[in-house]
Formats: structure tokens, C-alpha cells, sequence
């Protein structure tokens, strides 16, 4: 039984790492952004 679900988790991990790629990209642009335009801010 494990050893045919390894497949099928080794693919959702796959698709999870795939999707969350344009998300980091994404957020760290937002981030990028909002740190550079808190330049004198303090944080």
C-alpha cells in the first residue's frame, strides 16, 4: 500500500513545489518593493 502511494505523493509534491515557485517570485518582488519604499520607515 505505501509503496503505491509513493508515486502519487512524490507527484503532488512535485506539482505543490512547482506552484509555489511563481508565489515566491512574486512575493518577494511585492516585498522588494515595499522595503524599498520603507527606506526611512525604521522596520
Amino acid at each position: 500500500m505505501f509503496f503505491g502511494l509513493a508515486w502519487y505523493w512524490r507527484l503532488v509534491i512535485a506539482a505543490a513545489l512547482a506552484a509555489s515557485i511563481p508565489f515566491k517570485v512574486r512575493f518577494a518582488k511585492r516585498w522588494d518593493k515595499r522595503r524599498r519604499g520603507k527606506r526611512g520607515g525604521g522596520e
